[in-house]
């Protein structure tokens, strides 16, 4: 049996749509050791992948998995991602972010299943929430977000800075409701998880809903076209409850910023995300329900961008984007 000194020490870092895990995985790479390896293995339910793109400048190895739950068809495309992850870097700790909307069960049976046990060590796994979405009944119905709570050593409240007293009075009272109970129950600010807080191995936290994931998108992963033959994309993604319209755009095509900000503040959509070239620079935008955070990041090789709700008209919505070019 293989010392779990040898084995990768590998964190989920869960929750659902806007929770701040790419945010909390950015600060948590800012407390890498000097000399040591780390990686990402990032999972988004579109078929463009935005999170990669914000983390792929941050000095660590990153591997993306878009279009789906990443661990479906018998776990074909975790697999895939996870192999070329750990061949191509031989990191000393790996991050995976699952998608927002995908169910850990199947996620957890691969990493200790028989191909990966001699390979990773599950540590502690962390699922974050915005306090704010527990005032949602839809989000609190979720089969997918009660076990990513469920499966999670530790439970955090994710953007404390956003939230009224009363908000974090509540989610204190539920997170406090949960048996077993968390290892530890916290709140953080603008992201800031703390990577002393992941320590430990993993508690195995049963799921209780495992049957949710009991499907298969039978879905063929396709190599997405040259943005120099083709310098506007745009894929569609659906599942049963949630649609997605994600583009890839050559970097030439430069964005009016106010445009591009009335478009991302629409409160229909249940998440805007993109990294995109601007006439005043590179930004990343992140919008839920139509409440638009920006930041300035260093240039990508393509501006991509990411819609998620429940009705979503895919033709209508690529005439919107073209309409905020500069």
């Amino acid at each position: 049996m293989t010392d779990k000194s040898t084995r990768i020490p590998t964190h989920l870092v869960l929750g659902f749509l806007g929770a701040g895990k790419t945010t909390a995985i950015l600060n948590l790479l800012k407390q890498k050791p000097d000399g040591e390896c780390w990686a990402v293995l990032v999972n988004e339910f579109g078929e463009v992948g935005i999170d990669g793109a914000l983390l792929s400048n941050q000095g660590v190895a990153v591997k993306e998995v878009p279009g789906g739950c990443m661990c479906c068809v018998s776990g074909l495309p975790m697999q895939m991602g996870l192999n070329s992850l750990i061949s191509a870097s031989r990191p000393d700790r790996l991050f995976i972010e699952p998608t927002g909307l995908g169910h850990p069960a199947q996620v957890i049976e691969t990493l200790t299943g028989e191909f990966y046990k001699n390979v990773v060590c599950l540590s502690a796994s962390v699922c974050l929430v915005d306090p704010r979405r527990l005032e949602d009944k839809r989000v609190l119905a979720s089969r997918q977000f009660h076990d990513q709570v469920a499966v999670a050593e530790l439970l955090v409240a994710s953007k404390a800075d956003l939230c009224t007293t009363g908000q974090l009075a509540e989610f204190d009272i539920w997170a406090n409701e949960w048996q077993p109970a968390k290892r530890r129950i916290g709140q953080i600010r603008g992201g800031q998880l703390p990577l002393a807080w992941l320590t430990g191995n993993s508690d195995n936290l049963p799921t209780h809903f495992p049957e949710s994931h009991q499907h298969h998108h039978g879905k063929t992963l396709v190599e997405k076209a040259s943005l120099t033959d083709e310098p506007w994309q745009y894929y569609v993604n659906t599942d049963d409850s949630y649609n997605s319209v994600g583009w890839r755009i050559h970097k030439e095509l430069i964005f009016d910023p106010v445009k591009l900000q009335s478009m991302a503040s629409n409160a229909g959509f249940e998440r805007f995300k993109g990294v995109v070239h601007t006439t005043r620079g590179w930004w990343a935008l992140n919008a839920v329900e139509g409440a638009l955070t920006l930041l300035e990041v260093e240039p990508s090789n393509e501006s991509r961008l990411e819609i998620i709700s429940r009705k979503l008209e895919p033709a209508e919505l690529d005439q919107q984007l073209r309409a905020a070019l500069a």
